[in-house]
Parts: structure tokens; sequence; C-alpha cells
């Protein structure tokens, strides 16, 4: 079990020359972009490169590619992520020359000083959350800042460094640092378990959402009541004198959504609240993003943001990337990638697909994330998977994991086959594609779905079916 316990927050003028080691994830750039808007110096590196690590170029700072001991000649800091295995060289350098090494969650909160934080955490929807608070708050005149792990499509960025007294962070709760921030306003979309690596037991992580919730200095939880996770915890929470306020379908919730419609890449529903009602129409599909407008409608309240405004800020999200991104068509074929790695994300997502497909066949090609969430959740991927038309499932992306014996993908694509549904099993990469590009026919629709590289497969599909 790999938990971050929260630690001191440093003084952003005494961090010096500060070191990302992977600063390309979209994370560490986000909280690098805000570091440079600050006035601090920052250079970085990674493995390959990249877009993000240009864009970080761009914003001043020095970047490299690959890792280096001599990349930390002038640095004063060290910022990692839990994906850094001790092994890395960088890191060995600044241990062996005592430098501060900060856990990305640390340095994050160092930028925090002074402002009103608004966490938002849960096992799925923190992004795009985060995303609709944002752009609710700006639409109401408001200039927060943000650090969200994904980039919002209307504005390409995931991070901006505001002049208002409100900071939006998304909090993941993965290996424990959302606790790490100092929350105001705390946002919980869902508490369904998932990171077990990390957390061990069903239990254990819902207890850690407790934690974020009690923290100190946390003034509302913000969640929705028609979670069981997250409803067990708002129950307990008021039990014990906290103030929680609840959104939902359900007529306990205090906001309450109703007179739900989805049609094509669109849903609209009734918000009310209290004896006041408005419509929220959001130009993204599925009715989890509703309720993550719901949420997004509350964090405006509580700031005392303009309720038509806000909704007004909702009505123009276009959603963020890898959320539900449309990729484009190509022979008839059209192509939608989305970060779902986790099976209740998944059962959202082809929900939304089915909800625009309207009778059209759905192929999804699935890339299993970590060797552990492949073995602990296995059957529950095959359950939610079989119901697509077809299903192309690729072996294990493990990011930070070691091989686990037994464990690939082919545990995903037989469970689909005992859930009665229809899967080819791909265990080489390079020749996705070539599968896709078999099985498809004009008028379907393709889903790439999962956390790791399966993200590349979409665009190397609409070329070749020749997307002009």
């Amino acid at each position: 079990m790999t938990l971050l316990e929260p630690r001191p927050i440093p003084d952003l003028a005494g961090l010096g020359r500060v070191h990302f080691i992977a600063v390309g994830g979209v994370g560490m750039s986000g909280i690098a972009d805000a570091l440079l808007a600050r006035g601090v110096t920052v250079s970085g590196c990674d493995q390959t490169d990249s877009e993000t690590l240009r864009a970080v170029e761009r914003q001043g700072a020095t970047v490299f590619v690959g890792h280096d001991p001599a990349h930390l000649a002038d640095v004063d800091t060290v910022v990692v992520s839990t994906a850094i295995h001790d092994d890395n060289p960088e890191l060995i350098e600044a241990r062996r020359r005592g430098l501060p090494v900060l856990h990305r969650s640390v340095a994050l909160a160092s930028l925090m000083a002074g402002h009103k934080v608004v966490s938002v955490a849960g096992s799925h929807g923190k992004t795009t959350t985060t995303a609709m608070c944002v752009s609710a708050l700006q639409r109401a005149g408001r200039d927060p800042s943000y650090v969200i792990g994904g980039m919002i499509l209307d504005s390409a960025t995931g991070s901006h460094l505001g002049g208002g007294p409100e900071f939006v962070v998304e909090a993941d709760e993965s290996d424990g640092s959302f606790r790490q921030y100092p929350t105001s306003l705390a946002v919980i979309t869902c508490v369904d378990a998932d990171h077990l690596d990390n957390w061990g037991t069903p239990e254990h992580y819902a207890a850690g959402f407790a934690q974020f919730a009690t923290a100190p200095g946390v003034e509302l939880v913000i969640l929705d009541g028609d979670d069981p996770g997250a409803a067990r915890l708002g129950e307990s929470l008021t039990a014990q004198g906290h103030t929680v306020r609840t959104y939902g379908q359900s007529d306990h919730c205090d906001v309450r959504l109703s007179e739900i419609t989805v049609d094509d890449h669109t849903c609209q529903a009734v918000l009310t609240d209290g004896s006041w009602s408005g419509k929220v129409s959001l130009a993204v599909p599925g009715v989890h993003n509703l309720h993550n407008a719901a949420a997004a409608y509350c964090v405006g309240q509580a700031l005392g943001a303009d309720r038509d405004l806000v909704l007004q800020g909702l009505s123009g999200f276009h959603g963020t990337a890898r959320r539900f991104q449309h990729l484009g068509q190509a022979g008839g074929v059209t192509v939608i990638d989305d970060y779902a790695h986790h099976p209740t994300e998944i059962a959202a997502t082809i929900a939304a697909a089915r909800a625009v497909a309207d009778g059209a066949r759905l192929v999804v090609c699935f890339q299993p994330h970590l060797f552990t969430r492949t073995r602990d959740f296995a059957d529950n991927f095959g359950q939610v998977l079989a119901q697509a038309d077809q299903v192309v499932v690729l072996d294990v992306y493990p990011a930070r994991e070691e091989p686990i014996p037994g464990v690939t993908g082919e545990l995903v694509a037989d469970a689909i086959a005992a859930h009665g549904g229809s899967m080819h099993y791909v265990p080489q990469f390079a020749d996705a594609v070539d599968a896709l590009a078999g099985l498809v026919q004009p008028g379907d629709i393709v889903l790439t779905i999962g956390a790791g590289s399966v993200t590349t497969v979409g665009p190397a599909l609409l070329a070749r079916l020749g997307q002009p």
C-alpha cells in the first residue's frame, strides 16, 4: 500500500528553482505552468518528447528529453508524481544531494495560499466536474485559478492562474493526495471502490473520502445523493454535524434534476433548488454529465455566483480532452475517444454512446489499465463491455506497475464472452488498428476506451479509413 499522508505546505517563495521529473504529463504540466505564472523558475524532463512538453517550454520552462542527473545542476526543489520510481536517476541524485523532493500535490498546495479552495474529488467524473465548475464561474464573471487533470476543449488548457479568490482543483484520491489541499468546499461525485493497490480494501478507500471531507477548514461538502457510496458518507457527515448539500434525481436531494431528455450529443434537465427552478442544457451527452453539472451549480451557489449565469456557463461547456471526445469520421465510421478505465465509467460511456448511436453498431476498443485493476475487476469489465456489439480487447497498459503472473487482457476478453458479448483479444498493441479496420463497417460508432496508449488508436484508425 502506497498512500501519501498530508505534509506541511511550503511557502511558494522558498521553493527556489523547481525541477519536475516527468513534466510531460497533463497533471504535472499544469502545475508547472501555474508556477511559471507566479514567477518561479521551472525546468522539467520527460522520457519522450511530446506536444505537452513543448507547451511547457513555450511558457518559459527549460525542458529536457530523457532523465539525467545533470539536469539538476542548478535546482533547489524537485517535484515528482506517484508514478516516479525510486530507481529514477534524477530522483536518486536529488536524494543524494539532500534536495527537497515534493509530491506534485504538495507543490500544487503551495499555490493555493490565500485562496478559497474548491477540491473536486470522486471515483469518477472529477475532470469533467472540475472543468464545469471553471466554465460556470467564468461565465458568472469570476476569474478562478484552476488545475485540472485534463485539457478543457474550449480553452485548450488544463490550468490557469486567475486573479480571483477561488482556486478550483481536481483532487485525486488514487494515492491519497486529495487530503493534501487546504480545502474549503469539498465536492464528491461518487465513492466507488478503486485503486485498491494503494488503499487495500473498499472500506479503507471509503474512509479516505471521509478524511478528505472532514479535514480542517472544510466548510461545506457537496455530494451526489444518488450515488450509494457518496450518500452513505453524506449521512455519516450530517450525523456528525458537518454541513452537506446533495444533488441528484432523487426527491431527497437538495438540488434535484428532473424532466431529463437526452438526444444527439446533448442533454437537458430541469434543475430545482428549493423554490427556484431553471433549465440546464449541455452540449455533451450523458445523464452522468447532468449530475456533474448539478455539482458545478452547487459550487457556484456556495460561492455566491448568479444562478442564471452559472447555467449559461454550463450550456457553453464543450467537454474536456479524452472525455467522450469526438475525433472524427471516415468511411462512414465515427470515432470517439474516452478515458474511462473503471467498470462504472465504462458503463456510463457506453450508455452515452447508445443514446447518440440511434441504432448504429457500437464497436469498442478497450485497453485495461493497471494489472491490479484488471485482476480485481475483470468480471465487472466483462459485464459492462458485453453491452457493446463488438469489443476489441488489448493487453494491459502497466503504467506504474510490474506485471502480475496470469493477469493479462485475456481475463477481460474471457469475461466478455462469459457474459454473452462478442470479443476479439488482440494482445499486441501494434495489431489494434488492423483488428478494428477488419471489423468496422459504414455507420458504426467506434469507442476507444482506457487510460493508456489506446488514445492513439482512434486517429490511426481514421487515417486508415481515409479521413480527409
